[in-house]
Order: structure tokens, then sequence, then C-alpha cells
């Protein structure tokens, strides 16, 4: 009886609102979070090598230390906090440090070995982390600190910013040069020098007549 009114209380709703409204319509679903774990004091961790990312050894749950956060997966999901044992909140992707995490990483902690090499882990206190892991990164501390502890290991070399002395500059294009018009010059006047006959002393043709000459029209 009870069924049968239900079903038809749904096909009411379903004939009085239309489909696609309904369809419009957001679910709210609650993630369920992580059972936190007890601590009876601040958890040491250990820098997983060639990367700055720090892992709790000590528990059976991952819990990672990264950029100032607090990382743990859990049943397909992950999770975040700025603790370490509360205040979980759910993280909509993979971190991306995860990525370089190897899934054996606890093995090689026990075995204390690391690709085939020694690795003489250090294991970190809380306080000591959180005073320190942003200088660390920033200086690349554990490149330096004999290499996370694994002998033989050579570091990742760091995508380094080319120098402005390798910088090439490009040739520059020749600029076109302004060509400025060219004012007409008016006609060169003759002066008066060059239009005028030279002067100075007169020549044999030209001047006075000569004495026999004058003579000679006197007769005449």
């Amino acid at each position: 009886m009870k069924k049968s009114l239900i079903g038809t209380m749904l096909l009411g709703l379903v004939l009085v609102f239309p489909v696609s409204a309904m369809a419009g319509v957001s679910v709210g679903i609650n993630i369920p979070l992580p059972p936190l774990i007890t601590f009876s004091s601040p958890p040491e961790v250990v820098v997983i090598p060639e990367t700055y990312v720090y892992a709790v050894p000590d528990v059976d749950a991952d819990i990672f230390f990264y950029d100032g956060w607090w990382w743990r997966p859990w049943e397909g999901r992950w999770y975040r906090s700025r603790r370490y044992d509360s205040g979980w909140a759910y993280y909509q992707r993979v971190p991306s440090f995860y990525s370089s995490v190897p899934s054996g990483w606890r093995s090689d902690y026990r075995e204390r070995r690391w690709g085939g090499r020694q690795w003489d882990h250090q294991r970190i206190p809380n306080q000591q982390l959180q005073r320190n892991w942003s200088g660390w990164k920033k200086s690349g501390h554990w490149e330096k600190q004999n290499t996370w502890g694994v002998q033989g290991l050579e570091p990742r070399p760091r995508a380094k910013q080319p120098s402005r002395a390798a910088v090439q500059p490009r040739p520059s294009r020749p600029q076109p040069r302004e060509v400025q018009p060219q004012r007409s010059q008016p006609p060169h006047r003759e002066s008066a020098q060059q239009s005028k006959p030279p002067q100075g002393k007169p020549g044999k043709g030209h001047g006075k007549p000569e004495q026999g000459e004058k003579e000679k029209q006197d007769r005449r």
C-alpha cells in the first residue's frame, strides 16, 4: 500500500515538472572524511630522495608533507590539511608531487636502499621541518646534503634561467632614413664682374694709337 502511494506521488511529480527542469537541479553529496590518526607526539618524517616530499614512516596510512600542506589519500580520494592529525578537507585531484613518489618507498625505507644504493636516511623532527622546509627547497638543501643520503646518487640538474650574457640580441633592422625635401635653389645670377669686360692695362691692340699712326692721320 505504501509502495503504491509513493509511486503515485513520484508519477505526479514527473507529470507536473518537466524533465528538463529536474535535470538542472544539482544534488549535494557529502564526501566522507578519512578517520583521524592519533599521534602521541608530532610525527617525524623522512624526505623522499630526488624530491622535496616528506613522508611519515611510522604509520600504516600514507601521510605526506609538501609545500606547507599535509596530504593523505584515502579510498581513492585525496585530502589535505594544515595539521597532521585533523582538519582534513577533500582535494579534487591527485596532487602533482605524487607522481614523483615511488609506490615501494616504504620497503626502500626499511631496507635502507634506494635504486640499488645505500640510503642513509635522516629522520626529521616536525618542528625542524616546519621551520626549514621552504628554505631547504629554495636553496637545494638535499642535493647538497650528500644527495638525500643516497650514496653515489647524482642529483638531477635543475632548470636554470638563461643569463643575460647568453641571450644574444636580435640584429636590428635598418631604419629607413627620413628623406627631407630639398628646396629648389634660385638660378645663379651672373655677377657684374662676369658681365663686364675685364679691366686692366690695355694691350698692344687696344688703347691709344701709336705715334706713327697719329702722324699719318694728321697728314690726311
